[in-house]
C-alpha cells in the first residue's frame, strides 16, 4: 500500500494514530507525539466554532485527521438525512482529512436518532439500501469512504449472506472501502458463534483502507458469555494476535487505536498505539529487512 506525502513524510510505513479526546488536547499540543494521524468523530464538530474547532485547527495543523461518522445512518431505509449530509461535507470541505469512514448500521427512524449504531439484516435488500447511501454519501463529500464493520450480538432471520460477502459486494457497487475493526469482528464472531480467522482470511486486501482495535468486556448472562464492544480497555491479547496475523498476510495498514469509554491517560494511549506499530514493523522486518520510523 502506498501511502500519501504527509504520511511519507513523517518516515513511516507503518502509520498508527489515536481517537482524539478532548482531555487530551493539550497533551497533544504540547508533547506533539510520534503519531501519523488523529480520528474525530463528525458528529463532535457539527458546530460552526467553539473550543473544539480551534483545537482541532490547531492539532490537524500538524497531523492528518481520520473523519469517523457515528450518525449517518448508512442502513437507514429512508435514505440519507440531508441536513446531516450537509454538516458532514461542510467539515470534510472544511478539514480535508485525509481518511473518511461510517458504520454497516442505521441509527435514525422517522426524523429521530437513536444513541446507538444498530445492525441491519444482511441480505440484497439491505444491501441495495446500503449501496444507495453509500453512493448518496460519496457524491454529496466527493470522496471515497471506509465503511466499519459492525460488532453483533444476534442474528436475523432475514439474514442470508456472511458479513464479509455483504461487505465486498458493497464495495463491488458503490468503490467505498472497509474499515476493519478486528476487535468488532472477535467480538460478532465470538457472540455469533461464528470462524474468526477464517472471516479475516476471506477480507480481500485490496479493499482495506484502515484498521481499527479497541476493547471490550466479557460478561457473564444467564449462564451465557457475551463480549461487548466498549472501547473501554486496552486491546485484548486476542485481538492483537488476529492483527498481527491480518497485518502479516495483507500488510501495513493505517492503524487507530479506540477508547472512547474511561479514557485513560494519553500515555496509556500512546502505549498501544506503540505495540500497533512494533506490529507492522515486525511485519515488514520480516519481509524487506527494516521499518523506518
Amino acid at each position: 500500500m502506498t501511502f500519501p506525502a504527509h504520511i511519507a513524510a513523517k518516515g513511516s510505513k507503518c502509520p498508527v494514530g489515536v481517537g482524539l479526546k478532548t482531555q487530551h488536547y493539550d497533551d497533544v499540543l504540547s508533547s506533539k507525539p510520534a503519531l501519523a494521524f488523529f480520528e474525530v468523530h463528525a458528529e463532535n464538530y457539527m458546530m460552526p466554532g467553539g473550543a473544539h474547532h480551534r483545537y482541532l485547527e490547531a492539532i490537524s495543523e500538524t497531523y492528518p485527521l481520520s473523519l469517523h461518522g457515528v450518525g449517518m445512518s448508512l442502513g437507514s431505509a429512508e435514505g440519507l438525512d440531508k441536513a446531516h449530509l450537509r454538516q458532514f461535507k461542510a467539515l470534510v470541505e472544511r478539514y480535508r482529512p485525509w481518511l473518511v469512514s461510517e458504520h454497516l448500521a442505521w441509527s435514525r427512524m422517522g426524523g429521530t436518532y437513536l444513541n446507538d449504531l444498530l445492525p441491519l439484516p444482511l441480505n440484497q435488500h439491505s444491501l441495495e439500501v446500503v449501496r444507495d447511501n453509500v453512493n448518496a454519501m460519496q457524491d454529496a463529500i466527493g470522496r471515497r469512504i471506509l465503511v466499519e464493520n459492525p460488532s453483533s450480538y444476534l442474528a436475523f432471520t432475514g439474514s442470508d449472506m456472511p458479513e464479509i460477502e455483504f461487505l465486498v459486494a458493497l464495495a463491488e457497487r458503490t468503490g467505498c472501502g472497509l474499515l476493519l475493526d478486528v476487535n468488532n469482528v472477535f467480538v460478532s464472531g465470538k457472540n455469533m458463534e461464528w470462524n474468526v480467522s477464517a472471516y479475516l482470511e476471506n477480507v480481500p486486501a485490496a479493499l482495506v483502507g484502515e484498521i481499527h482495535l479497541a476493547g471490550h468486556v466479557t460478561k457473564e448472562v444467564d449462564g451465557q458469555t457475551i463480549r461487548i464492544d466498549d472501547h473501554g480497555s486496552r486491546v485484548s491479547e486476542d485481538v492483537w494476535d488476529l492483527y498481527e496475523s491480518l497485518v502479516g498476510r495483507i500488510g501495513p495498514r493505517p492503524t487507530l487505536i479506540e477508547w472512547d469509554s474511561d479514557i485513560p491517560t494519553f500515555d496509556e494511549l500512546l502505549e498501544e498505539a506503540g505495540r500497533a506499530r512494533e506490529v507492522m514493523n515486525c511485519v515488514l522486518a520480516q519481509a524487506e529487512g527494516a521499518c523506518s520510523d
